[in-house]
């Protein structure tokens, strides 16, 4: 199946290729890393990754556990860089903890994004980035936390955005330079 970008699953090796080499610093042409670990976490074996989805109780889409399993866990990537599915400690970080996608929903006890989400990364603020684990291409959801206003009827759903169409399009944008935030923001349509 084609994406919005005219990229297909053929096309998911030439990504990992790419985002590999983006991961490790290896692509002074590529965006940048930010303030992220001098090296992404370490990749997962099949058995970690399947331990996560069972924790999940979904399967991660096929493009994401390659990139946990042959890039790294997490570290690299749009914004501030993937969440980890393991939880993670950076030694010289300010911040006691690297951000976990399997963890990271207990911020919110009242209200949490469905189960079928996963977190990605932050996005700043009360911004963050959201790959649906059940529709079909894995869309890219960006979720403001501050984004729905109780007083006027809405609900926390009010404050999603679809950003992508696919996870595929979605780091195919951050690996050839684009801004993720364009498309979820409809900026320069």
């Amino acid at each position: 199946m084609t994406d919005s970008s005219g990229r297909t699953a053929a096309d998911d090796d030439a990504l990992l290729e790419r985002l590999h080499a983006l991961a490790r610093g290896a692509d002074a042409e590529g965006p940048t890393r930010g303030c992220l670990p001098d090296q992404p976490f370490p990749p997962l074996t099949k058995t970690e990754i399947e331990d996560v989805e069972q924790r999940l109780g979904y399967r991660l889409p096929l493009l994401l556990r390659r990139v946990y399993s042959e890039i790294g866990d997490g570290g690299f990537g749009p914004e501030g860089g993937l969440a980890s599915l393991v939880p993670r400690r950076v030694p010289h970080w300010n911040r006691p903890d690297w951000p976990c996608a399997t963890t990271f929903r207990t911020r919110w006890p009242d209200w949490g994004p469905p189960a079928s989400w996963l977190f990605l990364t932050g996005g700043g603020c009360s911004m963050q980035w959201y790959v649906s684990l059940i529709a079909v291409d894995h869309p890219v959801l960006l979720w403001d936390a501050d984004g729905w206003e109780p007083d006027w009827g809405e609900d926390p759903h009010d404050g999603l955005r679809y950003a992508a169409p696919s996870l595929r399009h979605w780091l195919w944008t951050w690996a050839d330079g684009g801004d993720v935030w364009d498309e979820a923001l409809d900026i320069a349509r």
